[in-house]
């Protein structure tokens, strides 16, 4: 390692499971604030807060924060998901941005014959469905409708609002909601079957905690306009134009929603509703008293012994996609139900697991293990940064668009080079740099 150099940039760490994105932050401030990588920057910050302002020391020694490398991510994974998180260390964490509009790879797994209200594993069960029939070559027919550019339902347990409240407040509190759910402009440009499982053949079980009458009733509305026929392939250009322009009302609303991100209630919320008995899931799910599944027909007592089928699917999608929504309503096209058991981010922009990647366990093995690579991927970082500098000085290019197509590895349409960026960091974890709001850990 470098003695003396200041270690600032961007690089991407390997999620694990049951961890969330604020708390992978906070892992990587502990190992990194007492290392000797990272004692120059912690030294220039020293000086820097000596030499501020009187006031500025003030209310620095209120707060009681003390000087720590300073960290942030650029796109949140749930707790449940797996895989690629990009981490900025200082200035690192400006550019966020550049990895709003690139594109993101996933691997999940969907299991048929149940549905939750989140749409995954750790939700509440809302319905049961028959499963014996659906066959691998069924699932294959039916992800093709699922590529190119198409408008897709968020789920409603996600951490979308409206009129500025979120989607499950309006299902916790049995709530009608006030319009039909708006519809987002997505694009799949590569989807496979890579593995199917017959029943028998996999460890993926449906949870067993069943949903109440509220979220049975307000789930059975949104399915009833989930089942009407979205946008068709024939409407392609004006899929691209309603694509384009969700990218830019996305920046101007400040609606950082992203791909499996599912956002706690804000701190008022959460002060609304003290007192009362919550079953917080780390994917949204809600607490209500149980029901009755609604009945459905049945598998057969050998399938039953069996269990239901399983596919492994991967996917590269734009921003805004939601992995568990294509799970649940491919379930739903098979004529059966389906949920998500697991995600696995395999890539995003230029970083992509297996190639240039810190392994979360590395961190565990001592700065002698993870020094070295966090060092390479800052330096790495850097290099291309100061070289898009310079091809831009020399050509005249002007785009922020552009700019964030060279550093993230991605080529953009010139039509999507007016669009400005912003940075990933959702609004309740903004501050979830070194200098973050604790944000408890959901699993």
């Amino acid at each position: 390692m470098t003695k003396g150099k200041v270690m600032e940039g961007v690089f991407a760490i390997n999620k694990p499971t049951g961890r969330s994105s604020a708390q992978i932050v906070r892992d990587l401030q502990h190992h990194f604030n007492p290392s000797e990588l990272f004692a120059p920057y912690i030294q220039i910050e020293t000086r820097n807060r000596e030499n501020e302002w009187h006031n500025q020391k003030q209310r620095r020694r209120k707060s009681g924060k003390r000087v720590q490398v300073k960290i942030g991510h650029g796109g949140t994974l749930d707790p449940l998901a797996t895989g690629v998180l990009i981490a900025g260390v200082g200035k690192g964490t400006k550019v966020f941005g550049n990895f709003l509009l690139c594109t993101k790879t996933y691997e999940t797994t969907v299991l048929f014959g149940a549905a939750t209200d989140t749409y995954d594993k750790d939700g509440k069960l809302l319905k049961r469905a028959p499963y014996e029939h659906i066959t691998r070559e069924m699932v294959e027919k039916g992800l093709a409708k699922y590529r190119g550019k198409f408008m897709q339902l968020p789920p409603l347990f996600s951490a979308l609002k409206m009129n500025g409240k979120p989607l499950y407040e309006y299902a916790r509190e049995g709530k009608e909601i006030p319009k039909e759910i708006e519809r987002r402009p997505v694009d799949v440009s590569e989807l496979e079957l890579l593995e199917w499982y017959e029943g028998g053949e996999h460890e993926w079980k449906a949870p067993t905690e069943e949903a109440g009458y509220a979220e049975v009733n307000v789930a059975a509305k949104l399915w009833k306009q989930e089942r009407a026929e979205p946008a068709s392939n024939g409407k392609e250009a004006e899929n691209e134009r309603a694509l384009e322009d969700f990218e830019s009302r996305k920046r101007k609303m400040g609606d950082d929603q992203d791909d499996l991100i599912l956002e706690k209630p804000t701190k008022k919320a959460k002060e609304e509703t003290e007192g009362e008995k919550e079953d917080t899931m780390m994917s949204g799910g809600l607490s209500s008293d149980k029901i009755p599944v609604e009945d459905q027909p049945i598998p057969s007592k050998e399938d039953m012994k069996k269990g239901p089928p399983a596919a492994k699917i991967r996917m590269t999608v734009s921003s805004g996609f939601y992995v568990r929504s294509l799970c649940h309503d491919l379930g739903a096209d098979l004529g059966s139900a389906g949920l998500m058991t697991s995600l696995v981010r395999v890539r995003q922009g230029q970083f992509e697991l297996g190639k240039n990647v810190l392994d979360y366990d590395d961190l565990e093995k001592g700065e002698e293990v993870w020094g070295p690579q966090v060092e390479k991927y800052l330096d790495e970082w850097n290099a291309l940064s100061n070289a898009e500098k310079v091809t831009k000085t020399e050509t005249g290019a002007e785009s922020a668009t552009e700019t964030a197509a060279v550093a993230s590895g991605e080529e953009i349409p010139a039509a999507e080079a007016e669009i400005k960026d912003e940075t990933t960091e959702s609004k309740e974890e903004k501050d979830e740099t070194t200098e973050s709001k604790e944000e408890k850990a959901d699993a």
